[in-house]
């Protein structure tokens, strides 16, 4: 796409699951094109060598950088000072920041009052301050567990009931849904499902529907208690378009 977002996509390889290196550039490219991809750590330890067909495969550029000091994380200086240079160079529009460590909250921040969308991708154990420092965050596990699609048999259109949730939504969660629904509700009460998933990501931005093992927020919704959902055809745009509102 012509107007497409910029990205530039850094790995943490301390600090990021390498079995999942498909599922997050598979993510990547959801919010953007990935123009600028670096990978950085110890490259000379006998562990990261499995990475290389890996990188090979996304054409992620390796960045060396060794640890002078035992217990230290030199891969952290290196990161933020390549994500300063790529920041100041004009050439993306956003980041993409891949690890689960604590000491990239200062940067993602950073980024962001520079104007940049900064996406945050880890596993569940990152800590809340990385997390809430990002436009949107997606846990790694979360990329692996999603419901998948399936396809109807011929001749015969998909199920809309969807099976359990993987994990019990939190009642915190269904709060934040039913609030982040009146805030956008119109006369009939109703919000439109594009406004409330983008609104649910600034008020949290973990929120993801698969967290809970659905691959989107419709059936999400449609399985929790408490909403109504209302599909409407809209001729203008040739399609369908989803509204919620709290049961009454």
């Amino acid at each position: 796409m012509e107007n497409e977002l910029r990205l530039a996509v850094l790995i943490d390889a301390d600090n990021a699951p390498r079995t999942a290196l498909r599922e997050i550039m598979a993510e990547v490219a959801v919010y953007g094109a990935a123009t600028i991809k670096r990978i950085y750590g110890d490259w000379t330890a006998p562990n990261m060598g499995s990475w290389k067909p890996l990188l090979l495969e996304h054409a992620i550029t390796p960045f060396q950088q060794y640890s002078y000091t035992t217990g230290k994380n030199a891969t952290d200086s290196a990161m933020i000072i390549d994500a300063m240079d790529i920041l100041y160079s004009g050439n993306c529009g956003g980041f993409v920041l891949v690890s689960s460590d604590s000491d990239f909250t200062r940067l993602a921040t950073r980024l962001r009052e520079a104007g940049m969308k900064v996406y945050g991708m880890g596993e569940k154990k990152t800590p809340k301050p990385f997390i809430v420092a990002c436009d949107k965050f997606v846990y790694i596990e979360s990329l692996k567990t999603a419901e998948p699609e399936a396809p109807a048999p011929a001749g015969k259109s998909a199920k809309k009931k969807a099976a359990p949730p993987a994990e019990s939504p939190a009642l915190s969660v269904k709060d934040l849904i039913a609030q982040s629904i009146e805030d956008l509700a119109d006369e009939d009460g109703y919000a439109y499902l594009g406004d409330l998933g983008t609104l649910l990501i600034k008020k949290q931005p973990d929120f993801d529907a698969r967290n809970y093992g659905y691959a989107k927020l419709s059936r999400f919704i449609a399985a929790l208690d408490g909403f109504e959902i209302d599909e409407r055809h809209n001729a203008k745009f040739q399609g369908t378009q989803v509204f919620v509102r709290n049961k009454k």
